[in-house]
């Protein structure tokens, strides 16, 4: 199963975040297998406001075991995550599915 999250940093975290980016980054690669896109969502001066993951895995419940454990949620740096299931089709331009 494919998803989309998006995570949105609560009111003033983005110093928090740059703190915690670190274990957040070192996580992401040690899940390197589960990620089909990630990066950081940009307010309209180029700060960063959240992120945005594209992920697959076999269930939602292994999704909600990564999101438990995520560093900026275990951090309190995301406020509000959204989760939508997805089919990805075209990564990078080559048909996936």
């Amino acid at each position: 199963m494919q998803f989309i999250v998006k995570a949105y940093d609560g009111e003033g975290m983005l110093d928090r975040r740059m703190e915690v980016r670190p274990r957040h980054l070192e996580g992401m690669s040690k899940m390197s297998e589960h990620i089909i896109c990630a990066g950081g969502m940009l307010d309209d001066e180029g700060k960063m406001k959240g992120s945005v993951l594209i992920l697959e895995f076999d269930s939602r419940k292994e999704l909600d075991d990564y999101i438990a454990n995520e560093p900026y949620v275990l951090e309190k740096v995301w406020d509000k995550i959204e989760i939508d299931t997805m089919n990805v089709v075209i990564v990078n331009g080559e048909k996936v599915n």
